[in-house]
Protein backbone atom coordinates (compact mmCIF):
# COMPACT_ATOMS: atom_id res chain seq x y z
CA UNK A 1 0.00 0.00 0.00
CA UNK A 2 1.50 3.35 -0.91
CA UNK A 3 2.11 5.66 2.26
CA UNK A 4 0.98 9.58 0.84
CA UNK A 5 2.59 12.64 2.81
CA UNK A 6 1.95 16.12 2.63
CA UNK A 7 5.52 18.18 4.29
CA UNK A 8 5.12 21.62 5.41
CA UNK A 9 7.35 23.59 8.16
CA UNK A 10 5.29 22.32 11.33
CA UNK A 11 3.65 19.20 10.25
CA UNK A 12 3.96 15.97 8.49
CA UNK A 13 0.07 14.63 7.18
CA UNK A 14 -0.01 11.14 6.02
CA UNK A 15 -2.30 8.91 4.42
CA UNK A 16 -2.73 5.60 2.27
CA UNK A 17 -3.32 6.19 -1.16
CA UNK A 18 -7.10 4.25 -1.34
CA UNK A 19 -8.12 2.21 -4.23
CA UNK A 20 -10.56 4.85 -5.75
CA UNK A 21 -7.44 7.36 -5.83
CA UNK A 22 -8.28 9.73 -3.30
CA UNK A 23 -6.03 9.71 -0.05
CA UNK A 24 -7.93 9.98 3.17
CA UNK A 25 -5.64 11.63 6.07
CA UNK A 26 -4.96 8.82 8.54
CA UNK A 27 -2.65 11.58 11.10
CA UNK A 28 -0.10 14.09 11.94
CA UNK A 29 2.61 14.39 13.46
CA UNK A 30 5.27 17.54 14.13
CA UNK A 31 7.88 18.27 11.19
CA UNK A 32 11.59 17.57 13.07
CA UNK A 33 13.02 20.39 10.96
CA UNK A 34 16.29 20.51 12.37
CA UNK A 35 17.84 17.24 12.30
CA UNK A 36 17.63 14.57 9.55
CA UNK A 37 17.48 11.57 11.74
CA UNK A 38 14.42 12.28 13.23
CA UNK A 39 12.81 13.21 10.27
CA UNK A 40 13.49 10.19 8.52
CA UNK A 41 12.40 7.91 11.80
CA UNK A 42 9.35 10.28 11.67
CA UNK A 43 8.76 9.24 7.57
CA UNK A 44 9.27 5.54 8.41
CA UNK A 45 7.25 5.49 12.08
CA UNK A 46 4.11 6.67 9.10
CA UNK A 47 4.55 4.43 6.65
CA UNK A 48 1.66 2.16 5.72
CA UNK A 49 4.15 -1.29 5.40
CA UNK A 50 7.95 -1.41 4.93
CA UNK A 51 8.45 -1.99 1.69
CA UNK A 52 5.74 -0.05 -0.67
CA UNK A 53 6.85 3.09 -2.10
CA UNK A 54 5.61 7.00 -0.69
CA UNK A 55 4.73 9.74 -2.24
CA UNK A 56 5.59 13.23 -0.69
CA UNK A 57 4.21 16.88 -1.31
CA UNK A 58 7.05 19.23 -0.17
CA UNK A 59 6.44 22.74 0.62
CA UNK A 60 9.95 23.84 -1.51
CA UNK A 61 11.29 23.73 -4.57
CA UNK A 62 12.65 20.23 -6.00
CA UNK A 63 14.81 20.04 -8.80
CA UNK A 64 14.12 16.03 -10.51
CA UNK A 65 17.23 16.55 -12.52
CA UNK A 66 19.22 16.75 -9.66
CA UNK A 67 16.71 14.79 -6.73
CA UNK A 68 17.84 18.42 -4.68
CA UNK A 69 15.45 20.22 -2.87
CA UNK A 70 14.90 24.02 -1.75
CA UNK A 71 13.15 24.29 1.92
CA UNK A 72 14.47 27.16 3.49
CA UNK A 73 11.62 26.08 6.43
CA UNK A 74 12.81 22.60 7.19
CA UNK A 75 17.11 22.97 7.28
CA UNK A 76 17.22 19.46 7.41
CA UNK A 77 16.30 19.05 4.07
CA UNK A 78 17.57 22.33 2.49
CA UNK A 79 20.17 21.98 -0.62
CA UNK A 80 19.99 18.20 0.01
CA UNK A 81 20.10 15.43 -1.96
CA UNK A 82 16.25 14.36 -0.46
CA UNK A 83 15.52 12.31 -3.06
CA UNK A 84 18.12 9.81 -2.87
CA UNK A 85 18.52 10.13 0.50
CA UNK A 86 15.40 9.20 1.37
CA UNK A 87 15.51 6.31 -0.90
CA UNK A 88 19.01 5.03 0.45
CA UNK A 89 17.43 5.48 4.10
CA UNK A 90 14.12 3.63 3.88
CA UNK A 91 14.90 1.50 1.24
CA UNK A 92 12.15 1.93 -1.00
CA UNK A 93 10.87 3.49 -3.84
CA UNK A 94 9.99 7.61 -3.30
CA UNK A 95 8.63 10.30 -5.21
CA UNK A 96 8.76 13.81 -4.48
CA UNK A 97 6.39 16.63 -5.93
CA UNK A 98 6.27 20.62 -5.03
CA UNK A 99 3.10 21.18 -2.79
CA UNK A 100 1.58 23.49 -5.34
CA UNK A 101 1.68 21.14 -8.47
CA UNK A 102 0.29 18.54 -6.17
CA UNK A 103 -2.47 20.77 -5.65
CA UNK A 104 -2.84 21.92 -9.28
CA UNK A 105 -2.51 17.92 -9.94
CA UNK A 106 -5.71 16.92 -7.80
CA UNK A 107 -7.23 20.01 -9.14
CA UNK A 108 -7.14 19.16 -12.17
CA UNK A 109 -7.77 15.55 -12.02
CA UNK A 110 -10.61 15.37 -9.46
CA UNK A 111 -11.47 18.80 -8.08
CA UNK A 112 -12.54 22.40 -9.95
CA UNK A 113 -10.71 21.69 -13.04
CA UNK A 114 -11.90 18.46 -14.05
CA UNK A 115 -12.49 18.18 -17.42
CA UNK A 116 -10.66 21.85 -18.44
CA UNK A 117 -8.02 21.92 -20.61
CA UNK A 118 -6.21 24.87 -18.61
CA UNK A 119 -5.60 24.68 -14.85
CA UNK A 120 -3.42 26.87 -13.34
CA UNK A 121 -3.82 26.21 -9.24
CA UNK A 122 -2.43 28.51 -7.07
CA UNK A 123 -1.62 29.45 -2.89
CA UNK A 124 -1.98 32.03 -1.45
CA UNK A 125 -0.97 31.93 2.32
CA UNK A 126 2.55 32.70 4.10
CA UNK A 127 3.83 32.63 0.13
CA UNK A 128 2.93 32.33 -3.11
CA UNK A 129 3.18 29.61 -5.98
CA UNK A 130 1.68 27.70 -8.33
CA UNK A 131 1.20 24.59 -10.34
CA UNK A 132 0.20 24.51 -14.14
CA UNK A 133 -1.53 21.42 -15.58
CA UNK A 134 -2.16 21.03 -19.62
CA UNK A 135 -4.98 18.47 -20.89
CA UNK A 136 -4.42 16.37 -17.37
CA UNK A 137 -0.53 16.88 -17.46
CA UNK A 138 1.18 17.78 -15.47
CA UNK A 139 3.99 20.66 -16.66
CA UNK A 140 7.08 21.10 -14.52
CA UNK A 141 9.53 23.03 -16.96
CA UNK A 142 12.99 22.95 -17.13
CA UNK A 143 14.37 22.63 -13.61
CA UNK A 144 11.01 21.86 -12.27
CA UNK A 145 9.86 25.77 -11.86
CA UNK A 146 7.05 25.79 -14.60
CA UNK A 147 3.87 27.28 -11.89
CA UNK A 148 6.45 29.28 -9.79
CA UNK A 149 4.94 32.74 -10.30
CA UNK A 150 5.90 33.44 -6.53
CA UNK A 151 9.22 34.97 -7.94
CA UNK A 152 9.97 37.72 -9.98
CA UNK A 153 9.80 41.21 -9.33
CA UNK A 154 6.66 43.34 -9.02
CA UNK A 155 7.20 46.10 -6.22
CA UNK A 156 7.90 49.66 -8.35
CA UNK A 157 8.31 51.86 -5.57
CA UNK A 158 8.01 54.84 -7.93
CA UNK A 159 5.11 53.32 -8.91
CA UNK A 160 2.29 56.54 -9.08
CA UNK A 161 -1.06 56.32 -7.23
CA UNK A 162 -1.96 54.05 -3.97
CA UNK A 163 1.16 52.04 -4.83
CA UNK A 164 3.53 54.92 -4.01
CA UNK A 165 5.77 54.74 -1.39
CA UNK A 166 6.01 50.57 -1.27
CA UNK A 167 9.57 48.94 -0.81
CA UNK A 168 11.42 46.27 -2.28
CA UNK A 169 10.89 43.92 0.20
CA UNK A 170 13.25 41.15 0.34
CA UNK A 171 12.63 37.78 -0.95
CA UNK A 172 13.61 34.19 0.14
CA UNK A 173 14.63 33.70 -3.06
CA UNK A 174 17.51 36.27 -3.40
CA UNK A 175 15.61 38.79 -5.05
CA UNK A 176 13.80 41.79 -4.18
CA UNK A 177 9.77 42.84 -4.70
CA UNK A 178 8.97 39.35 -5.61
CA UNK A 179 5.67 38.49 -6.08
CA UNK A 180 5.89 36.09 -3.09
CA UNK A 181 7.39 39.13 -0.58
CA UNK A 182 4.21 41.37 -2.04
CA UNK A 183 1.73 39.58 -2.78
CA UNK A 184 1.36 36.29 -0.05
CA UNK A 185 -0.22 36.86 3.59
CA UNK A 186 3.03 38.58 4.90
CA UNK A 187 3.22 40.71 1.86
CA UNK A 188 -0.28 42.25 2.75
CA UNK A 189 1.52 42.59 6.20
CA UNK A 190 4.67 44.44 4.69
CA UNK A 191 2.35 46.45 2.09
CA UNK A 192 -0.22 47.65 5.28
CA UNK A 193 3.29 48.81 7.48
CA UNK A 194 4.58 51.03 4.27
CA UNK A 195 1.22 52.70 4.03
CA UNK A 196 0.65 53.27 7.34
CA UNK A 197 3.21 52.56 9.29
CA UNK A 198 1.52 50.02 12.03
CA UNK A 199 2.79 46.24 12.07
CA UNK A 200 -0.81 44.12 11.45
CA UNK A 201 -1.57 40.35 11.05
CA UNK A 202 -3.14 39.76 7.07
CA UNK A 203 -6.05 38.47 9.56
CA UNK A 204 -6.53 41.70 10.98
CA UNK A 205 -5.98 43.39 8.01
CA UNK A 206 -8.75 41.57 6.06
CA UNK A 207 -10.66 41.95 9.20
CA UNK A 208 -10.76 45.04 9.20
CA UNK A 209 -11.53 45.74 5.38
CA UNK A 210 -14.17 43.86 5.83
CA UNK A 211 -15.73 46.30 8.20
CA UNK A 212 -14.99 48.68 5.67
CA UNK A 213 -11.81 50.54 7.59
CA UNK A 214 -9.96 53.13 5.39
CA UNK A 215 -6.34 52.29 6.16
CA UNK A 216 -7.39 48.46 5.41
CA UNK A 217 -8.62 49.04 2.40
CA UNK A 218 -6.08 51.24 0.89
CA UNK A 219 -3.95 47.89 1.92
CA UNK A 220 -6.19 45.24 0.63
CA UNK A 221 -6.69 47.36 -2.59
CA UNK A 222 -3.01 48.13 -3.28
CA UNK A 223 -1.92 44.22 -2.62
CA UNK A 224 -4.87 42.89 -5.08
CA UNK A 225 -3.35 45.35 -7.66
CA UNK A 226 0.04 43.71 -7.22
CA UNK A 227 -1.49 40.55 -7.33
CA UNK A 228 -3.87 40.94 -10.42
CA UNK A 229 -1.27 42.57 -12.69
CA UNK A 230 1.16 39.35 -11.98
CA UNK A 231 -1.84 37.20 -12.31
CA UNK A 232 -3.13 38.61 -15.57
CA UNK A 233 0.02 38.38 -17.57
CA UNK A 234 -0.19 34.34 -16.63
CA UNK A 235 -3.77 34.24 -17.87
CA UNK A 236 -2.99 36.23 -21.31
CA UNK A 237 -0.05 33.86 -21.28
CA UNK A 238 -1.47 30.59 -20.45
CA UNK A 239 -5.53 30.74 -21.25
CA UNK A 240 -6.23 29.21 -18.04
CA UNK A 241 -9.96 27.42 -17.81
CA UNK A 242 -9.85 28.14 -14.10
CA UNK A 243 -7.58 29.17 -11.38
CA UNK A 244 -8.04 27.53 -8.29
CA UNK A 245 -6.51 28.35 -5.14
CA UNK A 246 -5.49 27.29 -1.93
CA UNK A 247 -3.40 28.54 1.11
CA UNK A 248 -4.89 30.77 4.31
CA UNK A 249 -6.26 33.78 1.98
CA UNK A 250 -8.49 31.28 -0.05
CA UNK A 251 -11.00 30.74 2.67
CA UNK A 252 -11.62 34.63 2.31
CA UNK A 253 -14.18 34.19 -0.28
CA UNK A 254 -14.44 38.28 -0.90
CA UNK A 255 -10.63 38.52 -0.88
CA UNK A 256 -10.78 36.08 -3.72
CA UNK A 257 -13.61 37.87 -5.86
CA UNK A 258 -11.37 41.34 -5.16
CA UNK A 259 -8.92 38.97 -7.10
CA UNK A 260 -11.07 37.40 -9.71
CA UNK A 261 -12.54 40.89 -10.76
CA UNK A 262 -9.81 42.92 -10.73
CA UNK A 263 -7.75 39.78 -12.60
CA UNK A 264 -10.45 39.48 -15.57
CA UNK A 265 -10.45 43.15 -15.80
CA UNK A 266 -6.59 43.22 -16.99
CA UNK A 267 -7.13 39.92 -19.80
CA UNK A 268 -7.81 39.92 -23.31
CA UNK A 269 -10.68 37.31 -22.92
CA UNK A 270 -14.38 37.37 -21.57
CA UNK A 271 -14.64 34.65 -19.06
CA UNK A 272 -18.10 35.74 -18.32
CA UNK A 273 -18.00 34.51 -14.80
CA UNK A 274 -15.62 33.74 -12.19
CA UNK A 275 -11.93 32.62 -12.93
CA UNK A 276 -10.34 32.96 -9.76
CA UNK A 277 -11.93 30.48 -7.02
CA UNK A 278 -11.66 28.28 -3.87
CA UNK A 279 -10.56 24.88 -4.42
CA UNK A 280 -11.90 21.58 -4.15
CA UNK A 281 -8.89 20.35 -2.08
CA UNK A 282 -7.63 24.19 -0.65
CA UNK A 283 -7.48 22.17 2.41
CA UNK A 284 -5.84 18.98 1.62
CA UNK A 285 -4.34 19.41 -1.72
CA UNK A 286 -0.77 18.40 -1.45
CA UNK A 287 -2.08 14.65 0.13
CA UNK A 288 -4.35 14.26 -3.01
CA UNK A 289 -2.14 15.58 -5.16
CA UNK A 290 0.79 13.17 -4.06
CA UNK A 291 -1.44 10.18 -4.59
CA UNK A 292 -2.60 11.22 -7.38
CA UNK A 293 1.07 11.88 -8.82
CA UNK A 294 2.12 8.21 -6.91
CA UNK A 295 -0.65 6.13 -9.04
CA UNK A 296 0.55 7.84 -12.40
CA UNK A 297 4.18 6.94 -11.72
CA UNK A 298 3.98 3.83 -9.57
CA UNK A 299 0.77 1.40 -10.03
CA UNK A 300 0.61 2.61 -14.26
CA UNK A 301 4.39 1.15 -14.01
CA UNK A 302 4.18 -1.90 -11.52
CA UNK A 303 6.71 -0.33 -9.09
Amino acid sequence: MITCFDIGGSFIRHGALQENGSVAESGRVATPGDDWNAFVAAISACTEDSHSPISISLAGAFDERTGFAEVANIPCLDKRPVLEDLQTALDRPVLIINDANAFALAEATAGTGRGKAVVFGIILGSGVGGGLVIDGKLVKGFGGIAGEWGHGPVVDPTAGGQLQGLEHYPCGCGQTGCIDAACSARGMERIHLSLHRRAVSSTEITSAWHANDPAATATVEAWATLLSRALSVLVNTLGPDVIPVSGGLANDGALLDLIDRKSRALVLADYGGPLVTKGRFADNGGLQGAGIAARLAFTETGA
